[in-house]
């Protein structure tokens, strides 16, 4: 059992004209062969396109996207034809065995920042998937956004990946999920994260805006809110098993 703080600065970071993107692991150009991948999660990222074109026309196969919007109104074009997605929707896009798409600002002078989680492919294959869905945050305890083996917004193909999602005020805690592995992303805010039921627990972790806590083993764990936070936890119970497309650049 063991978690590990990963500072928001630690990022490697995509720069163009009109594209910003925080890697949490090795992504596109940027390698990390210690950081490839945390259970079935591969990539997670902080994005933020400028108005325009966006991501070009591009294809990914059994893969498992998760797009959370933060600001502003991404663009998701398909051959299942445009979808907009605002904040406070989650949008999910399940590749199976291959689908094109792009993605961009929906609005011609305002940028859109989301918050993009891939996940392994639980089997390869399979009929692509789109959703996207409302996630109602009222304060206080995490919302079930996505899950694979129980009733949720967003059904996933990953049987053991459960999303969770909550917007906390100062000084309320939320037990995390326990699991094989927990990630959890503090978007905004601060907070601590606190081992329980241990006769002698290390030190709390302290998290602020886009710091990562990578949990790994079962490991029961408490979040205290030191200011207003928003944040999202993903819950595995299962390691990759299957071939993906990763290391792409394009979201």
């Amino acid at each position: 059992m063991s978690w590990e703080l990963r500072p928001a600065a630690g990022r490697a970071v995509t720069r163009t004209d009109w594209l910003h993107s925080a890697h949490s692991f090795a992504f596109g150009s940027h390698y990390e062969p210690d950081n490839l991948s945390f259970g079935p999660l591969l990539a997670f990222n902080v994005d933020e396109l400028q108005p325009g074109p966006g991501y070009p026309r591009h294809r990914h196969a059994s893969v498992e996207i998760l797009t959370w919007v933060l600001a502003g109104t991404l663009e998701h074009l398909d051959a299942g034809g445009a979808r907009l997605v605002r904040p406070g929707m989650l949008q999910f896009l399940s590749a199976g065995s291959g689908i094109e798409h792009t993605e961009r600002s929906a609005s011609a002078t305002e940028p859109v920042r989301v918050v993009q989680l891939w996940l392994a492919a639980a089997e390869p294959g399979g009929e692509p998937r789109y959703r996207a869905a409302d996630i109602p945050l009222p304060a206080g305890d995490l919302v079930l956004a996505a899950a694979g083996a129980r009733p949720a917004p967003i059904p996933l193909r990953w049987p053991g990946a459960e999303l969770h999602a909550a917007r906390l005020p100062a000084g309320a805690t939320a037990q995390l999920p326990v699991a094989r592995f927990v990630h959890l992303f503090l978007l905004s805010g601060s907070a601590r994260a606190e081992r329980v039921g241990e006769v002698d627990p290390p030190a709390p972790v302290r998290l602020g805006p886009e710091d990562a806590l990578r949990i790994t083993g079962e490991l029961p764990v408490r979040l205290v809110a030191e200011r207003e936070s928003e944040l999202l936890v993903l819950a595995m119970t299962e390691s990759p098993s299957s071939e993906s497309d990763a290391g792409s650049s394009a979201g």
